[in-house]
């Protein structure tokens, strides 16, 4: 059985905490010992002994986590040059950092899916319960007076029956959805491939586009400062990517970079970081500080994605509750319409 990959908050807390210990000049396999220690789930506590031992029996770090068959193979590659470069204590640093800004923006998309499609389900259940329970009372109020609900009233009573009669599977249907919800936010496995799905479905432009940008810059950042060249900072960091387009954009850049193409204008001509971000990357090269500007550009792509899918949330609701408000309106009119005609007429 294929086991369970660690979240994001779990890579990005065991990378500070040995990038810490390595810093402080705690060896590697007593700082996995020592984190495990101090950590209060068994499992996780079993992971980080057995990634020890393998350590003490001379492993490497990178060969105790890809060992361990728990974390993405990027970490792993990543670990395997900052130990080849001698920057284990950086690359662990920047794989932190970038498993941190990741699990942020996750959870940024998990509320912007889940957030507004709790909302749709419960106007939807006041709509039903309106039509199923609320219409055959005013029809009987109605028939009392010698009326009955014709138009809009009488189509909605119509499908206020049809609904009744079809309630078990509506319930059935609740049911699903509510355990769809639950999973989605439970499982970080069933939340990372509806995101998935999600972000292959909404394609590659709008809000998509800016959070690809955000994970290539974090993906690249995390590269350099791990002392990755260019050119296989953009192969590994395809190798993140949902996207299909994000990952060809990475790709494609690499081959122009390879071909001798400068930089901002292998990035500029891919697509990988807008304009701008391109030519700030170029100069802290030229400069010597590559991984400084690209923390930064990172930092701000990612801050920009963050602003538009708060947006986009924000545009979402207010249409949500507008729509469902002016539905359960016209029901309410349709009814009480009819009623104060016959009311005025009475008397």
């Amino acid at each position: 059985m294929e086991k369970r990959k660690l979240s994001n908050d779990e890579i990005s807390s065991l990378c500070l905490g040995l990038s810490l210990m390595l810093h402080a000049g705690v060896g590697v396999g007593d700082g996995l010992s020592l984190l495990a220690e101090e950590e209060p789930d068994s499992s996780f506590k079993k992971l980080l002994n057995d990634m020890s031992l393998k350590v003490d029996d001379g492993a490497s770090l990178a060969q105790a986590f890809r060992e361990s068959g728990r974390f993405p193979e990027y970490v792993c590659g990543l670990l395997d040059v900052g130990e080849a470069t001698g920057r284990t204590e950086e690359s662990l640093s920047a794989l932190s950092r970038h498993y941190e800004d990741r699990s942020r923006l996750d959870h940024q998309v998990r509320s912007a899916l889940l957030y507004p499609a709790v909302l749709l389900v419960i106007m939807l259940a006041v709509i039903v319960v309106l039509l199923v329970q609320v219409l055959p009372v005013f029809n009987e109020v109605y028939s009392y007076l010698g009326g009955s609900l014709t138009g809009i009233a009488g189509g909605l009573l119509a499908l206020g029956r049809a609904l009744d009669a079809a309630m078990p599977v509506l319930c059935a249907i609740l049911g699903l959805i509510a355990v769809f919800l639950g999973f989605f936010a439970a499982s970080h496995t069933f939340r990372g491939k509806v995101t998935g799905l999600w972000r292959g479905r909404m394609g590659d432009k709008g809000v998509s586009r800016k959070i690809n940008n955000a994970r290539v810059a974090q993906a690249l950042s995390m590269g350099l400062a791990s002392g990755l060249p260019m050119e296989e900072a953009l192969t590994m960091s395809a190798s993140l990517l949902d996207s299909p387009a994000a990952r060809n954009r990475c790709l494609d850049c690499a081959r122009r970079l390879q071909e001798g193409q400068g930089l901002a204008a292998a990035m500029k001509d891919s697509g990988v970081l807008p304009g701008a971000e391109c030519r700030l990357l170029d100069i802290g090269i030229r400069s010597g500080s590559g991984d400084s500007a690209m923390t930064e550009i990172a930092r701000r792509l990612s801050e920009e994605s963050e602003i538009a899918l708060e947006e986009k949330v924000g545009q979402v609701e207010p249409a949500l509750v507008v729509v469902t408000s002016v539905l359960v309106g016209v029901i309410l009119l349709s009814v009480m319409l009819p009623l104060m005609n016959i009311m005025t007429a009475i008397g």
